[in-house]
């Protein structure tokens, strides 16, 4: 049997593995010159923005999904396992008629491009930081470039997944490589200790994940999303007491077994079929499981400990990474789970869901408000965000899964920018602390008015537009779907979270009293032969010694310029790449919720 490929379909993901390879082949193999560092980071710069062109003409195509790792025509055939028999004609409603047809691996529809394209514009910026961050670090270039395009391969691959093993394997994939990109900073115990933790996390959330997978596939007999959903949605059954009949899905109990009959399968085992079909519980316990497992990933309450930690150890483009890529894979897996594979369930994980998203929401914002360090802000911020995205999915609503990918696009804009900006002023003022930022506008005042953008954004201020209107998308929806209590615990905690929002924004506009310099008023404390002589900001200075050469400090000022534009240059760009990105959700929201597809149909 040979499998045909669609290498259209994979180009994406395919490309990414291609740069990956040449990045670390180039770097065994060029001298250990000055121009390699950046030479690398403009080869992955480039490779990121190619896969990306792929994903845009693939979103502009016109007719069906791209399918590809199909199983061919008549292998395909009927499944058993706990739920009982899959029937091969399928059934009336669109799930059914999905799993009539041969089930695929890796599908290529709006959803997917949606979920790449955010990845792939994420790793530009994170690429861009990186750039910044490798440029005299004493850091492994070509190791860190191939393990960051490792990730966002996983990240294009998971949004295209469509069966159990390849979901946990692209997941798995943007996870692995994390932990090695949080620890090359060498002999830096924080990044080591933020590394374990982050591994530790990470073991166990995909163990759990994969005790419920396991479930999932013993309970329905197949890992096809499409398959599964068919599966669950025809074999829970519907008991009618006062009539006293079973019913499942279509079919009542008397058709199950007389289609059981004629494939031959004995009395003793259809008399077992109440039995067999007692075990939703089971079903309940996989679900679960698989949303412990996503938790986890996306670091929702009560799976948020490391959150913290692993932002502060790790260097600002892994953070930044952490947020938004990692961030985004695992809502896109949690989303096909839940709406592709677990949409009969609804009523079992929509609650668990909606209580996620108020406690995660609520200890995110509470914990943020006693942060003194930027990242660590950060990150409690992006804890409290991701229950905003969880919110709408703990409501039975059919533009659930819209509400919760608009609000994630408008999120990541948001949060890349202020990481750009943190980063720049942890890199040129070694400020890491929030009382750091104050007077930043007045030293820097493009940096200043960027950061002082991105979080009234995040804050969902005017004019930070972008923010409002995520969050009345999430409003509307949940209120829409019947989650009133929900709705007022966002709002409460919309107000808690304007207060650290806010108070850092006034920092950034707060001037900084200056105290006067220390004057030098004795020649004593002037070497000798060295004279003293005005300042280029009027204050004195040294003179230099009769016959010294200045040859020497012009090469090394020239030298600093060349390393400052070396470093500066990327997250400058990364600040004016985000920077446009959030004004332009800002002045015209629509233009996100464009990108999100209406409705989703497992395919």
């Amino acid at each position: 049997m040979i499998q045909s490929i669609d290498y259209y379909a994979v180009a994406a993901p395919l490309i990414l593995a291609l740069t990956g390879g040449l990045v670390l082949i180039l770097d065994a193999f060029l001298p250990r010159k000055a121009y390699v560092r950046p030479m690398l980071g403009v080869i992955t710069l480039a490779g990121v923005l190619v896969a990306l062109g792929v994903v845009v003409t693939q979103a502009l195509r016109d007719g069906a999904a791209l399918r590809t790792f199909c199983v061919p025509e008549g292998l395909a055939g009927p499944t058993r396992a706990g739920l009982g028999a899959l029937p091969a004609g399928g059934g009336p409603d669109a799930a059914a008629g999905a799993a009539a047809g041969p089930p695929c691996s890796f599908v290529v529809d709006d959803f997917t491009t949606v979920f790449a394209g955010l990845a792939l514009l994420a790793g530009v910026v994170v690429v861009l930081l990186s750039m910044a961050e490798l440029a005299h670090a004493d850091i492994p270039v070509g190791e860190w470039y191939f393990l960051l395009l490792c990730t966002l391969v996983g990240a294009v691959a998971l949004p295209a997944a469509r069966d159990l093993v390849m979901l946990v394997v692209a997941l798995e994939l943007v996870s692995l490589p994390v932990f090695a990109l949080t620890a090359l900073r060498r002999y830096d115990g924080r990044a080591s200790e933020a590394a374990v933790k982050l591994f530790l996390v990470s073991v166990v959330s995909t163990a759990v994940m994969l005790f419920g997978v396991s479930l999932l596939y013993g309970m329905t007999g197949t890992v096809y999303l499409d398959r599964l959903a068919h599966t669950l949605a025809e074999a829970v059954p519907a008991i009618d007491t006062a009539a006293g009949r079973v019913s499942i899905g279509s079919r009542d109990a008397t058709q199950v077994i007389a289609q059981m009959g004629d494939q031959g399968i004995s009395s003793a085992y259809a008399s077992s079929l109440q039995i067999t079909y007692d075990l939703p519980p089971v079903v309940t316990v996989a679900v679960v499981l698989v949303l412990a497992g996503f938790a986890f990933k996306v670091a929702a309450v009560p799976f948020h400990a490391w959150a913290a930690d692993v932002y502060q150890g790790a260097p600002v483009p892994v953070a930044a990474l952490l947020s938004v890529i990692s961030k985004a894979a695992g809502f896109a897996g949690l989303i096909l789970v839940l709406v592709a594979a677990l949409g009969s369930q609804a009523p079992t994980w929509a609650p668990i869901v909606a209580i996620i998203a108020a406690l995660t929401m609520t200890v995110g914002n509470l914990l943020a408000l006693r942060q003194r360090h930027a990242v660590r802000l950060l990150a409690w911020s992006s804890v409290a965000q991701s229950g905003y995205i969880l919110a709408p999915l703990g409501v039975l609503s059919g533009e659930a899964m819209r509400a919760s990918i608009t609000y994630l696009i408008f999120y990541a804009a948001m949060n890349l920018g202020a990481f750009t900006v943190v980063m720049l002023v942890a890199r040129r003022n070694g400020g890491t602390e929030i009382d750091d930022y104050r007077g930043l506008v007045f030293r820097n005042p493009l940096a200043g008015l960027a950061l002082a953008f991105f979080l009234i954004c995040l804050a969902g201020l005017p004019p930070g537009l972008a923010g409002l209107f995520a969050k009345i998308v999430v409003f509307r929806e949940i209120v829409d779907g019947g989650g009133a209590w929900l709705a007022v615990v966002m709002a409460v905690n919309t107000v808690i979270g304007l207060y650290y929002y806010v108070s850092w924004t006034v920092r950034i506009f707060t001037p900084v009293q200056v105290t006067s310099p220390v004057q030098v008023t004795s020649s004593a404390r002037v070497p000798s032969g060295v004279g003293v002589t005005p300042g280029a900001d009027g204050g004195d200075e040294p003179a230099r010694a009769d016959g010294e050469d200045s040859d020497g400090e012009d090469s090394d000022a020239a030298s600093r310029r060349d390393r400052m534009r070396g470093e500066w240059l990327p997250v400058g760009v990364a600040i004016a790449l985000t920077g446009v990105v959030a004004v332009a959700f800002s002045l015209a929201p629509q233009l996100a919720l464009d990108l999100v597809p209406s409705s989703f149909l497992p395919g």
